[in-house]
């Protein structure tokens, strides 16, 4: 998963003469995380703090002079290194004023491009192909400089790739149609030649970019009709062909951007990780024409994970460091924060608030079981049951009943509830019965069909065992939660909520609402499950009953840094609290209600997919399940569930997340809402206390850091008394 933040503006554009021309030259690393060196395509290189938006410093050169090349920081000596008139290179430290006080050298050939790497020394790119290290250029400037390339060859695209051991300088070049890239490798120094495979109609690919990942160089280059190719380069010298052989450069179509009518004209990417890349210039998939896009692609799956439109002219630059994306369009050169999540299948359904591998969970199916018959072993209401799947064709019999998946599905069709729910238990009773996904899936469905078909069939023991199997989940039976919803059967909510990890956040917020909205007094008749409503006695035992408390203890006050947690230590004669609601520690929702909340706590979930639908509660729904939530995290700060022996019970970071969601959907409604007040009042005594709870813990961390990196004294003899005082 990939997510763009607000944007903000660095600086302004003054665009040359040619309104194709954004008037900035290239954007580089200004030694630290928070700095860039801009420089523009005519006289000027300035320096800028991301985080401010504003200059430290800004150098020029005089008039009748340009600069040739963008401006680098040279990381070992911490000084700045541009190229004037092709020839010139001027060197200067960040408190000088002037350029024309900064040392300069002139070299004997026109330079390209200086590229400059962390911790390395920059490196120099001549215009016909030579490479030289910048200290060994600047000690003898006059120095014979070799052509590398031949006639009406041009360089079109360079880089320099910091690679496990070694340097490694990657530029392309043009040649009557035809492209070629070279890789200058350096200790030992090679230069190998690739010809890139091209049609012979299409011109030079509009964007180049290049990473080293696994060993390998990846080279990502964009066409002008949407497609990305992929090239692949060994890191490390091969001597199987003579330096003076081209090497052919074989490429994969990586995948295939939306161009729209015609070929696109200034686009630009940039891989932000192994799996997600970043492209500005081309048209958004379902937008309309004429607007431009700064779009974040998933190359594993091949979507479109984040866009954002910028105004203005898409000038086709774009530059990224420290995770933040520098974009050149209209009149601005924007400062665009991204974030790229690990790029699997399952974070693309949504993640797993639970981690515990005790906590009770249903099994997905895997291809290995369907298909192979691997065994798997289930844990069931206690009792732990060995099923072989060995055999995986469903017309296997039952040896006690003699019934068949055939002639079970048949039944299903005709039979009555009651006939139903038998035979369904003879065939799940079978001592050697296999029921592996598919069967419990395929008899699940065909339930779930009639039901829907015929409003009067309803068999509720049935399904509650095919539930119980533990081979069932949403995606198997997509329409069985529903159908428990439809029916009020909120027992099966309850167990599909606790053993199917794939219930799409929709799914999870109309159970939610549900619950919310069916009265107490409705939920006290319902048969949930034991445990968890163990658990919810429990957690509301009244305080007397537990011996702890003795006649006479009335909390103490609260003032207005508390965090509305009434303290342990009893005190005598204290007066009440000045808030009544502070204290409060009753449950507001009855005991079957919170049960079936706490299931939806436990639920998996993503943030991005929870949130809009959590904006379909009502206020008065919203307010009763944070008063709910408030509730659990008062009885968790009392550690009242320390004491209480169950398998499930929602966290303390799930009642936290679930609040925060909360308010972020409703923030301004709860705002407004006079009930809840006094709500929003106690949550942000609470937020402000712990706030100051974990600066101080921040600063003991901090004294205990410096502690155990200060070297003990030698003078010390076998027996001495040291005092720490922590500040």
């Amino acid at each position: 998963m990939a997510a763009l933040y607000e944007a903000y503006t660095l600086c302004g554009l003054v665009s040359a003469r040619n309104s194709a021309d954004s008037g900035i030259q290239g954007i580089e690393p200004g030694g630290d995380e928070d700095r860039v060196i801009v420089t523009d395509c005519t006289r000027s290189v300035t320096l800028y703090k991301v985080s401010d938006q504003k200059p430290l410093g800004s150098w020029a050169v005089k008039q009748g002079q340009r600069v040739s090349c963008p401006a680098v920081c040279n990381p070992q000596t911490s000084e700045y290194v541009v190229v004037t008139d092709d020839k010139v290179i001027r060197v200067w430290k960040e408190d000088e004023v002037s350029l024309d006080k900064a040392f300069k050298a002139t070299v004997s050939a026109e330079i390209y491009r200086v590229h400059s790497a962390p911790e390395q020394e920059p490196v120099v790119l001549f215009q016909r192909g030579a490479v030289r290290l910048l200290d060994s250029l600047l000690t003898a400037p006059q120095q014979p400089v070799e052509e590398v390339l031949s006639q009406e060859e041009v360089i079109r695209w360079s880089t320099l790739v910091r690679t496990e051991q070694r340097l490694m300088l990657i530029f392309s070049t043009e040649q009557k149609g035809q492209h070629f890239l070279y890789v200058q490798r350096f200790s030992p120094n090679t230069l190998t030649k690739h010809r890139l495979e091209t049609e012979p109609s299409t011109s030079a690919p509009l964007s180049y970019s290049a990473t080293f990942r696994d060993g390998n160089i990846h080279l990502l280059y964009l066409l002008r009709s949407g497609g990305v190719y992929e090239s692949v380069l060994v890191a490390r010298p091969v001597v199987t062909a003579p330096a003076e052989e081209i090497q052919a450069l074989p490429r994969s179509l990586l995948m295939q951007l939306p161009s729209g009518d015609r070929d696109l004209s200034c686009a630009s990417l940039l891989p932000l990780d192994q799996a997600h890349m970043a492209v500005v210039g081309v048209p958004h998939p379902s937008a309309g024409t004429g607007k431009d896009f700064l779009c974040l692609w998933n190359t594993h799956f091949q979507t479109l994970q984040a866009a954002r439109e910028l105004p203005g002219r898409i000038y086709g630059q774009m530059w990224c460091y420290s995770s933040k994306l520098f974009v050149c369009h209209g009149k601005s050169l924007s400062v665009i924060p991204f974030e790229c999540q690990k790029s699997s299948l399952a974070t693309a359904m949504g993640k797993l608030k639970q981690t515990s591998t005790n906590e009770s969970k249903g099994l997905v199916p895997s291809w290995n079981e369907l298909l192979h018959g691997t065994t798997t072993q289930t844990h069931a209401q206690g009792k732990s049951h060995g099923m072989s799947t060995r055999r995986t064709k469903t017309s296997s019999k039952n040896q006690s009943s003699g019934l068949t998946v055939e002639q079970l599905a048949a039944d299903i069709k005709v039979s009555t509830v009651q006939e139903v729910e038998k035979q369904l238990q003879e065939f799940l009773s079978g001592a050697e019965q296999e029921v592996p996904h598919l069967t419990a899936g395929r008899l699940a469905c065909d339930l779930v069909a009639r039901c829907q078909a015929e409003p009067g069939f309803y068999p509720h023991a049935a399904l509650l065992q095919l539930v119980d199997t533990h081979f069932l989940c949403h995606s198997v039976c997509p329409d069985l939660l529903t159908l428990a919803l439809e029916k009020s059967d909120f027992r099966l909510c309850q167990i599909c909520l606790q053993l199917f990890p794939d219930i799409p956040e929709a799914v999870t917020c109309a159970c939610l609402k549900a619950i919310l909205s069916i009265p107490d007094t409705e939920l006290e008749r319902m048969d949930l499950e034991a445990d968890s409503l163990l658990f919810m006695k429990s957690l509301t035992r009244s305080p007397d009953s537990d011996g702890d408390q003795h006649n006479g203890f009335c909390p103490p006050p609260v003032d207005e840094e508390s965090c509305d947690v009434p303290s342990e230590t009893p005190a005598l004669g204290s007066k009440p609290p000045r808030d009544p609601l502070a204290l409060d520690m009753s449950c507001p929702v009855g005991l079957h209600k919170g049960a079936l909340l706490n299931e939806i706590l436990q639920t998996a979930y993503s943030d991005s997919l929870l949130l809009p639908h959590l904006k379909d509660l009502s206020v008065s729904q919203v307010i009763l399940l944070l008063q709910y939530l408030r509730f659990l995290y008062l009885k968790y700060s009392h550690d009242a569930h320390d004491q209480i022996r169950t398998l499930r019970m929602p966290a303390i970071n799930q009642i936290l997340d679930w609040v925060c969601l909360l308010l972020d959907a409703h923030f301004t409604v709860l705002v407004l809402a006079p009930e809840a007040k006094s709500l929003l009042s106690g949550l942000h005594k609470f937020v402000r206390s712990q706030v100051k709870l974990y600066s101080e813990l921040g600063k003991i961390e901090g004294s205990l850091e410096a502690l155990k990196q200060s070297k003990q004294s030698q003078e010390l003899g076998q027996y001495s008394i040291e005092v720490i005082e922590l500040f």
